[in-house]
């Protein structure tokens, strides 16, 4: 148990937590392009899709290319934001909305998550003797809005929440998932139904392998939990899952799909991201170099919490629900990570709303010098890099300071810095506002169990902020395939004939078809072949007797290993 007095629990202003999560949310997802690797393809089958018939709606690919890319929520609510504002803020613009709606989405379902599993009976404060106690309301949105603050302070999960990926679908689903369990604890109809959404929305957006994982994580945490679940929440959520199982095969009977391209659904469902039967040597080493930056500050809370709570027999141990429910789907979650091929930070993303809920419970035993630590170091840290941010923008506008400048013109040869007086503003207004913060946390000793999280919140922020409004230029012209591709078409125009793109990798042909109207399709028989690895098109050239001339090579400006070249196929 633990002591708190009832100022300790005071909510912090709605008007703040949502202009955060607002800003947040919103920043870095308009005027760019689609951006190397994923948020490429993602985008790409959106508006293939946008653009296709039936097949690209079905199944979900890349045009010119018959590979699934898995299940088609994702790419259904893309191609659907394309299709209605599209003609508005521009194609790449609306489909990037997709991730604002599940980012929100998650969001909420969160804090709503850890809301209802703050009032329960078990996790309340000690009664003191003298009264001024918090009542179970104020603890449980107290509770929530530190769940909140510690997902929008986990580092990682900045770029990774703004790109068009099929994980933040999955994000979603998952956090969905955890509501709706957790609301069934008191409301069954109202929790499996919500539960079974959550489901539904992971069987649609995500491989077999991990819709299956999280159906049994759900299903352990169920019998785990000492608060058992009634049987009206096991029917709603057993109806509605189903549902979401069943929806993309009926969709393949339907419309009566080629017995190729079921193949090519079937064979994306199982296996897009692509799994193994264990463990993978090469996931686990890259979990345990990448993950405790990426979730910082989400681990250690939440190990604390694990620590604490685990051993309070009053409030039920392992079996608690605000323990054992999210601790099951974060399980399930690493399990999946573990079993993928080769994972990348994308995958990392589906375990931050369960440890964000149980890190929430940490905030009541906390030790002030554990928060003075927690304050400090993102102070430092999160200054340091703001400065680090505008000096380096100085220099790019300014030229001054100089080795700055030529270190930058080394970096990215051909890139021209120029200054942009909306996002001068906006980068002032936030490093305005950090400073404001700064001064208010360290002027004072305030009570509440979020203080320690403010920092950390605004302070991811505005990093992100600054970078997607005095870096936006850079970055873009660091990431995009826009001006190869503008360059790419300019030498084809003079020539006819298909272009072979069975050679370059997904995000080449994603971007390259979007930015270019040039006949792209996986076809050896095509005059002219792109190519971004030489020796796959020799061993090509070589196995099929054919003689190849290079007519075109180049590279983004940011990527110096990567050679496109355009071949014109003869033969010997």
């Amino acid at each position: 148990m633990v002591k708190l007095t009832a100022a300790a629990t005071k909510s912090i202003p709605r008007i703040i937590i949502f202009a955060l999560t607002l800003v947040y949310g919103f920043a870095g997802l308009f005027l760019r392009d689609p951006w190397k690797n994923e948020d490429a393809i993602g985008f790409g089958a959106m508006w293939n899709a946008h653009h296709g018939n039936t097949i690209d709606w079905i199944v979900p690919h890349l045009a010119g290319r018959d590979l699934s890319l898995g299940p088609p929520l994702p790419y259904w609510m893309g191609a659907t934001l394309i299709d209605l504002f599209g003609p508005y803020i521009g194609d790449a613009n609306a489909a990037r909305l997709y991730s604002a709606i599940c980012f929100f989405a998650s969001a909420l379902a969160i804090w709503y998550a850890t809301y209802l599993l703050g009032r329960r009976q078990e996790v309340q404060p000690m009664a003191l003797a003298v009264g001024g106690q918090p009542d179970r309301k104020s603890y449980g949105m107290t509770l929530a809005d530190g769940a909140l603050l510690i997902f929008l302070a986990c580092v990682g999960l900045a770029q990774r929440a703004h790109e068009t990926t099929p994980m933040m679908a999955q994000l979603m689903g998952l956090s969905i998932v955890l509501y709706g369990t957790v609301r069934g604890l008191d409301k069954p109809w109202q929790g499996g139904l919500w539960t079974g959404l959550g489901i539904l929305i992971v069987a649609l957006s995500s491989n077999l392998t991990l819709s299956l994982i999280v159906v049994s994580s759900t299903i352990v945490a169920v019998i785990a939990s000492n608060a058992k679940l009634r049987f009206r929440w096991t029917l709603t959520s057993i109806v509605f899952g189903l549902i979401g199982f069943a929806v993309w095969p009926a969709l393949w009977h339907y419309f009566n799909l080629t017995p190729e391209w079921r193949h090519i659904a079937q064979a994306g469902w199982r296996n897009m991201p692509e799994m193994q039967a264990s463990p993978s040597i090469e996931s686990l080493a890259f979990f345990s170099v990448n993950f405790w930056a990426y979730a910082w500050p989400v681990w250690p809370l939440a190990a604390i919490s694990l620590a604490h709570w685990g051993q309070t027999r009053e409030a039920g141990g392992w079996r608690a629900p605000h323990l054992c429910i999210p601790l099951s789907l974060f399980i399930g979650g690493l399990i999946y990570v573990l079993f993928r091929l080769e994972a990348n930070e994308h995958d990392l993303i589906i375990l931050i709303p369960s440890l964000s809920i149980i890190a929430a419970f940490s905030l009541p035993i906390l030790k002030r010098s554990l928060i003075s630590f927690i304050d400090w170091f993102a102070m430092f840290s999160f200054t340091l890099i703001a400065i680090a941010i505008w000096v380096i923008w100085l220099a790019k506008v300014t030229g001054f300071p100089e080795s700055t400048a030529a270190n930058m013109e080394r970096l990215l040869p051909g890139f021209q810095g120029q200054f942009h007086w909306r996002s001068f503003v906006v980068a002032s207004i936030i490093t305005g506002i950090w400073l404001a913060v700064v001064r208010w946390r360290t002027s004072r000793a305030p009570k509440e169990i979020w203080r320690c999280l403010i920092i950390s919140a605004s302070g991811t922020t505005l990093m992100w902020v600054l970078l997607m409004t005095l870096w936006l230029p850079t970055i873009n012209y660091a990431k995009t395939y826009r001006y190869v591709a503008q360059r790419l078409a300019y030498v084809s125009s003079k020539h006819a004939g298909c272009i072979d793109s069975s050679n370059i990798g997904l995000a080449q042909l994603a971007s390259f078809d979007y930015f270019t109207n040039l006949p792209l399709r996986d076809d050896p028989s095509c005059p002219w072949v792109l190519t971004h690895n030489q020796s796959d098109a020799k061993a090509y050239a070589s196995l099929n007797n054919k003689k190849l001339i290079l007519l075109w090579e180049d590279r983004r400006a940011a990527d110096r290993d990567e050679r496109l070249r355009l071949y014109q196929v003869r033969p010997e």
